[in-house]
């Protein structure tokens, strides 16, 4: 049994794709019972065995503080709290809780972010390429840049690139998720392009990791345990 916190868009659908992943809702929790996380008791969460939050990212780290502390383990979508990432580390390891983070738990996107990586990697060493970093999410997205573009740079960062990275961010409509990745030199340009169509792969993934997750203990990505 699973408690969603945060009970928008994505809370709602993934109440609606849980059944076929043998997941019941135990527990919702939003703003309107859980302000002041005074939704998050022993009591509540009696008989929970994973928590998936997709809130907002100046509830997210108490959240996740305040249910482990009960012993859940937990599922995190929610982005824009990296700078206490270490903070959150902490509070796994001191608790010996499982959770699982992602900035974005679509399968394409976690492909996505192996194919940038291994691009950064062959151009590491072609100073004559400059790149950049784009992202457009609809109109509602708290955060900008997304996590999943800071993921990407950090990932090409980590695969040996050096050279400037422009990044740069769009809010517009309803436009699930747009990534855009380019390298270009006098020569040529490189394109590399992920586009959501739904939010549908993001709670997919995330129903996956919070299967995946039960009676574990310990902090994981989940490009770990996706593959």
């Amino acid at each position: 049994m699973i408690a969603l916190i945060g009970y928008g868009k994505m809370g709602k659908l993934l109440e609606q794709l849980a059944p076929e992943y043998g997941v019941s809702i135990g527990l919702k929790l939003d703003e309107f019972n859980n302000a002041r996380f005074e939704g998050i008791t022993a009591e509540n969460f009696r008989g929970i065995e994973v928590a998936v939050d997709f809130s907002i990212p100046e509830a997210a780290v108490e959240n996740i503080e305040r249910i482990a502390a009960l012993g859940v383990n937990i599922v995190v979508g929610t982005t824009g709290w990296l700078q206490h990432l270490d903070r959150v580390k902490g509070v796994v390891a001191r608790h010996q809780i499982g959770l699982v983070w992602s900035p974005n738990y679509s399968i394409g996107v976690n492909v996505f972010l192996r194919v940038v990586a291994a691009a950064a990697k062959l151009l590491a060493g072609q100073p004559e390429y400059g790149a950049w970093a784009y992202e457009i999410h609809h109109s509602t997205k708290k955060d900008a840049p997304s996590g999943t573009l800071l993921k990407l740079v950090e990932e090409m960062r980590k695969a040996g690139y050096r050279a400037g990275i422009d990044m740069s961010s769009n809010r517009a409509g309803k436009i699930p998720g747009t990534h855009e990745i380019g390298f270009s030199s006098a020569a040529d340009t490189l394109t590399l392009r992920h586009t959501a169509h739904s939010r549908e792969g993001f709670a997919r993934g995330a129903l996956t990791a919070a299967q995946w997750i039960k009676g574990k203990k310990g902090f994981y990505e989940f490009g770990e345990i996706a593959f």
